[in-house]
């Protein structure tokens, strides 16, 4: 992988001083006045800083980006490119990072219970890596792949995150003893634990008990025979810092030192993630346009009538806004025109394209009286919603239009680069994140880090 081309990519690249609102502005002017369909502009530079920040803030671990989360080729391209390793949870994700060049050895397959072909597949593809939960995935891998590398996925509590998962995956540790029995009879390597807090967590010290959970198992697995070195703590890490109830620093603040209690430097034990969210959340903006207008008038407080705005936009929950149904997101509209502070607002509420009543986008909320052809944005839109839009009704999926700022572009070979050279010389355990990749004053408070650990290419 020497670049960034891919078979969707139309890339725009952007001198440092031009903002995401000038790229807006600029899409939105091209288009013809009866053409005004959605559209998203994706900053890849903003997956570069978020790369960046993660080698400097969870130096130890490294990354395996969540595919389910958001799978466009160009955002899995350029993680490749980053050198990330990859979460897959199905032979399509799998076919989708390998046919991208991806080594298996940078694949896991985090899916605790798997369809056989699906195993099949990863086995003669050399995906090795595998998660179970179960005493069937042990038998399936027994009989399919002899070199089976199994992770044993733990129960956490996650009743403080808002979408669980414990519900559905995770072993007890006392299943877990049973199910370390039944590998070691069947002859099957158990290589680690990894646990998922579930997603949009909001209290970072369930991290620093799932960590101490998996000690506890590591040190069972060592009484039976197993010799485990591979501690994957899954994700939960938020996507934009931005009104989150915990951040990624604040997670990290509790991460970090428990890492270092339980699974000290030197202990032979490679630490993994699966941030999916954290990367592409703040990458994404969607630009959506009024198609329709509805208006009708309700008792105002005075004793009179004041009126009340239904607007129809040309996404809905059936296409980018599935994440108001499966992700529990509440969209946040920035009206794109110039608006007065003393101009009045109105009780209004957003409504999909399709002719289905549940395709509504905001049930409720004040705007200033907008009218048909006007533009509404919508920030942190890159996570779980491409990924599980439809063309219900004929609507398509809105278009992807990518840029870059010089410096991150930079910064992508730069890293290209030292990842390439480290290969050669055969230090894959350690990424030297280069100085002069331009990225020094991008975010404040943020200095890109000289070097970081275990990120394997």
């Amino acid at each position: 992988m020497s670049g960034l081309e891919t078979s969707e990519l139309k890339l725009t690249p952007l001198e440092d001083d031009v903002s995401l609102h000038d790229m807006l502005e600029a899409r939105i002017q091209e288009m013809r006045t009866d053409e005004k369909d959605a559209f998203y502009v994706v900053d890849l530079g903003d997956i570069v800083r978020k790369h960046l920040r993660w080698l400097g803030t969870l130096p130890r671990v490294r990354p395996f980006y969540a595919i389910k989360c958001n799978s466009t080729q160009t955002i899995v391209h350029t993680l490749a490119t980053l050198g990330a390793g990859f979460d897959c949870a199905s032979k399509a994700e799998i076919a989708l990072v390998q046919s991208l060049g991806v080594s298996a050895d940078r694949i896991i397959y985090a899916n605790p219970c798997k369809q056989a072909s699906h195993v099949r597949y990863a086995a003669e593809h050399g995906v090795n890596l595998m998660t179970f939960d179960n005493d069937a995935e042990l038998h399936k891998a027994a009989r399919i792949n002899p070199n089976a590398k199994m992770v044993l996925r733990i129960v956490t509590d996650d009743s403080k995150s808002i979408c669980r998962f414990s519900m559905k995956f995770g072993a007890s540790l006392k299943a877990s003893r049973h199910l370390l029995e039944t590998a070691r009879n069947l002859g099957v390597d158990v290589v680690g634990v990894s646990f998922h807090v579930g997603s949009g967590c909001q209290d970072a010290q369930t991290y620093a008990q799932s960590i101490a959970d998996a000690r506890v198992l590591f040190n069972i697995a060592a009484e039976m025979g197993f010799n485990m070195n591979l501690l994957d703590i899954g994700g939960g890490f938020p996507g934009s810092d931005t009104n989150a109830k915990l951040t990624f620093d604040e997670i990290a603040a509790v991460v970090n030192p428990a890492l270092d209690l339980y699974f000290p430097k030197g202990c032979g034990v490679n630490i993994i993630a699966e941030p999916g969210r954290y990367y592409v959340t703040s990458a994404f903006t969607l630009a959506v346009n009024i198609i329709a207008k509805k208006t009708f008038s309700k008792a105002s407080a005075n004793g009179g009538e004041e009126p009340v705005h239904m607007y129809y936009v040309n996404d809905g929950v059936y296409g980018s806004f599935n994440c108001i149904l499966f992700d529990h997101v509440q969209p946040d509209p920035i009206v794109y025109k110039h608006v007065e502070p003393e101009e009045p607002v109105f009780e209004s509420s957003l409504w999909g394209p399709t002719c289905d009543g549940l395709d509504r986008v905001v049930e409720r909320m004040q705007l200033p009286e907008l009218h048909v052809g006007d533009w509404l944005l919508f920030r942190n839109m890159g996570a779980y919603t491409m990924a599980a839009a439809s063309n219900f009704n004929g609507f398509p999926k809105p278009p992807l239009h990518y840029v870059i700022r010089n410096a991150d572009w930079i910064a992508i070979h730069e890293l290209h680069r030292s990842l390439s050279e480290m290969r050669t010389c055969g230090g894959e355990d350690e990424v030297a994140v280069p100085l002069s990749c331009g990225l020094e004053s991008c975010e404040p408070g943020f200095t890109p880090p000289s070097a970081a650990s275990g990120v394997n290419v």
